[in-house]
């Protein structure tokens, strides 16, 4: 008998991350309990750690897992009062048990169960920073602290938002149970904007916050895995090309000092175009389906710029469509305000600061529309106003770069 070839230890995590939403969710159906499913899980990764490397990786990792890690719970519940030693995995895993389940895997089994996890991470008792906060710890696994650097917050306060969540879970006595259709459109929805603010925390951090940018990458894993659920439900089409077109600019959108490139300024040959493709292929299964919504139209928008080899030849008249589509769907004082962008493209910056006019009230306290305005302003050779506008932008700056874009701008109308 010939020993195991070595396992990559890359390999190793990878497999293990990609499991857990999987396997968790099948625990937590099983024991109808967040904790003792996660410590759970993490018992039986501690042992794929410990065993794969040497006796090489089951045929089906997930099966190995959900069977170690409940055979080891129920064993845990068994002794609580005692100390004796876990038994080996001979023990903890049948073959037979662990072949009858990967089948059950194969057969897109796991699909209620993943479901099941997702929504109770999202229920509506709870506010969306318990969610956004359960969900990156039990479906991503990020640590405690992770998660507090990337919102800022300090470990206590995430601890207790995941503690809180929990409990609410509880009192609310969520059922494990897969809901009934209506329901399951109505949660999804919610599961799909807890997706999207996640990205967003991500997409907007600086260059130098790497961990709160980390969050865009766990925001794209959930929306891959919304799309596994529902391979037919345009919105999560929508939403997995949205945030894979928007997130490929990365590589671009800061220059090597740090700085915040602006769109039509990126070298677009560094923008990771097997996630455009990805996406534009989401788009277009979305728009196959015939159900247009507001993360089909966003992505769409992005599938424009996407597709633009040069800044110049960028359609702005068929993005300014897409922003007035998104506009009757979805009002939003923000969409009017990029839609103003679009129309400084196509009339000038004299039209464009016309249609942000009615904007003010709603977006004083919005860094985007006081940069935007200070820039239309400068090409409009009104300096004053333009420099008025900076100043205010530059105090609602939420990170290095967006407070070093204005202070470029400022220092351009000195010139």
């Amino acid at each position: 008998m010939t020993d195991p070839d070595p396992i990559d230890p890359a390999w190793l995590e990878t497999v293990l991350v990609a499991a857990r939403p999987q396997a968790l969710a099948a625990l937590v159906r099983y024991f109808r309990d967040l904790d003792v499913a996660e410590e759970a899980f993490q018992n039986a990764c501690l042992r794929a750690l410990q065993r794969w490397p040497v006796q090489g990786p089951p045929r089906s990792p997930v099966a190995w897992l959900i069977l170690v890690a409940r055979n080891a719970a129920i064993d845990d519940r068994r002794r609580t009062h005692a100390r004796s030693a876990l038994p080996d995995d001979e023990l903890l895993v049948d073959p037979r048990a662990m072949r009858d389940l990967a089948a059950e895997l194969d057969d897109a089994g796991y699909r209620d169960d993943v479901l099941r996890l997702l929504f109770v991470c999202c229920h509506p008792e709870l506010p969306a920073t318990q969610q956004i906060a359960l969900a990156l710890r039990i479906v991503c696994g990020l640590s405690v602290p992770q998660i507090a650097r990337a919102f800022l917050v300090a470990e206590t306060a995430i601890e207790q938002r995941i503690t809180r969540a929990k409990q609410r879970i509880a009192r609310a006595d969520v059922p494990f149970e897969a809901p009934d259709r209506d329901e399951r459109a109505r949660r999804l929805s919610t599961v799909a904007a807890m997706v999207y603010l996640i990205f967003n925390e991500g997409y907007t951090a600086g260059r130098e916050d790497a961990e709160r940018g980390g969050l865009a990458v766990q925001a794209i894993r959930l929306a891959r895995l919304l799309v596994r659920l529902f391979p037919d439900e345009a919105e999560t089409l929508g939403l997995a090309a949205l945030l894979l077109l928007q997130h490929a600019r990365s590589p671009a959108r800061f220059d090597r000092d740090g700085n915040a490139v602006l769109l039509e300024d990126q070298d677009r040959s560094r923008w990771d175009h097997v996630a455009i493709a990805e996406g534009l292929g989401f788009l277009e299964r979305a728009l196959r389906l015939g159900a247009p919504g507001p993360y089909q139209l966003q992505a769409a928008i992005a599938a424009a710029h996407a597709r633009a080899a040069r800044a110049v030849d960028t359609d702005w008249a068929q993005i300014e469509q897409l922003y007035a589509a998104l506009e009757q769907l979805q009002p939003s004082p923000v969409i009017a305000l990029n839609r103003a962008v679009v129309i400084a493209k196509l009339r000038g910056p004299r039209a464009a600061l016309a249609a942000m006019t009615p904007l003010a009230d709603a977006l004083d306290g919005y860094f985007y529309f006081h940069g935007v305005r200070g820039m239309l302003l400068a090409q409009l050779g009104r300096p004053a106003e333009a420099r008025r506008a900076f100043d205010r932008a530059i105090g609602l700056a939420s990170t290095v770069a967006e407070a070093t874009h204005i202070r470029m701008q400022l220092d351009r109308l000195a010139r």
